[in-house]
């Protein structure tokens, strides 16, 4: 995509699920399916969703949406968003229920307690709105049963972090807005917030944040955790150290290799390489003798190399710089913070070792 492009935004599986669930309702009510269906979004949009499939059965309607995230790269864009409604007793009200597909919570730490369907407080608010809305133009109370499927959905959910916030079963229906804006990285956000939230609610001390797989393996076997321990903060250090400020726990370990450890050393708190690169004279500040070789390095493992081989050790001042980064943004004398550095196979190349904040 050119750079400067208008990115086009998308729908988020709550604003699918509740498009589904107000045409089904309508066809519930013995109406002709809207087709498009208009629903009301929380900051007052009104977009219209085509449907992709209608269903009527003896005791159910069921309708599918398929889900548009634009131009986000999103793991469920182009899935189908299934609802299949009942009537509930007179006075019930609204209820959910997970189909296929759809996870359940089975941790403490979520928006939700441990039994209920994965389909977040946001996306129950706005079904209920919407069916509401529809239920008094068909001079009818609001009382089914909502149950939220996704063809695949357990398929899908492997590539989230849904099984190590312990919602198994399928997917999560989220989204506070209904609008997915693009590259915005706000579910990969939530689920390091939900992660953090998970292992404060089943009393552990210690949290890890890492970069990646590798980084992960080699911080969870050093430091013997366990999988609920560890946040896939990714390059998402900022977010993940912003909230631990909010919500402390006694010890943090961030986690990561050379190149990205180094960017968080020089100040950087998104370490994707579209937010910056690594700064060759920012690493030969401590190299010595062998920093005008890794001013010419031609990459951060290079400038590694080069220092390995002149004897310096470069790992060491880096993780400490880095530890006073994320120090600042941590900023809670209750919590003690460890910064640790690996190489790319997962080989530690140095450890500031857990501290206390200074304030």
């Amino acid at each position: 995509m050119d750079e400067g492009a208008t990115l086009r935004k998308g729908w988020t599986t709550g604003a699918c699920a509740t498009a589904a669930a107000r045409a089904a309702f309508a066809g519930l009510c013995g109406a002709d399916f809207p087709d498009p269906v208009t629903i009301l979004l929380p900051g007052g949009q009104t977009p219209a969703f085509a449907l992709a499939l209608t269903e009527r059965g003896e005791d159910f309607v069921r309708v599918g949406v398929v889900k548009d995230a634009g131009d986000d790269p999103d793991v469920t864009h182009g899935a189908t968003i299934i609802a299949t409604l009942r009537w509930n007793p007179p006075g019930a009200g609204v209820s959910f229920a997970a189909g296929a597909g759809v996870g359940t919570v089975t941790r403490p730490g979520l928006p939700l307690p441990p039994g209920e369907p994965a389909i977040n407080p946001m996306p129950r608010q706005m079904i209920r709105t919407n069916l509401e809305a529809e239920a008094v133009s068909h001079g009818r109370a609001a009382d089914v049963t909502v149950e939220i499927s996704i063809p695949n959905g357990e398929k899908i959910a492997e590539r989230t972090l849904n099984g190590r916030l312990g919602i198994v079963g399928g997917l999560s229906i989220l989204g506070t807005t209904g609008v997915v804006t693009p590259f915005s990285c706000s579910a990969w956000i939530a689920s390091i917030h939900r992660g953090v939230d998970v292992a404060r609610a089943m009393g552990l001390t210690t949290v890890a944040g890492s970069t990646g797989s590798t980084s992960e393996a080699a911080v969870r076997k050093l430091l013997g955790l366990p999988e609920e321990a560890l946040i896939d903060m990714g390059d998402f250090v900022g977010g993940m150290l912003k909230y631990l400020h909010k919500n402390p726990v006694a010890r943090v370990a961030v986690a990561g290799g050379m190149a990205k450890m180094t960017k968080l050393a020089q100040g950087l708190l998104d370490l994707h390489s579209k937010r910056g690169q690594v700064d060759l004279d920012f690493l030969a500040g401590f190299a010595g003798a062998a920093a005008p070789e890794i001013r010419n390095a031609n990459s951060a493992k290079h400038a590694f190399e080069i220092a390995e081989q002149a004897g310096v050790d470069l790992a060491g001042p880096v993780a400490e710089a880095a530890w006073r980064v994320a120090a600042q943004v941590l900023r809670t004398q209750t919590c003690e913070l460890d910064l640790i550095v690996f190489d790319r196979d997962g080989g530690l190349l140095a450890r500031t070792g857990f501290r206390a904040i200074p304030l």
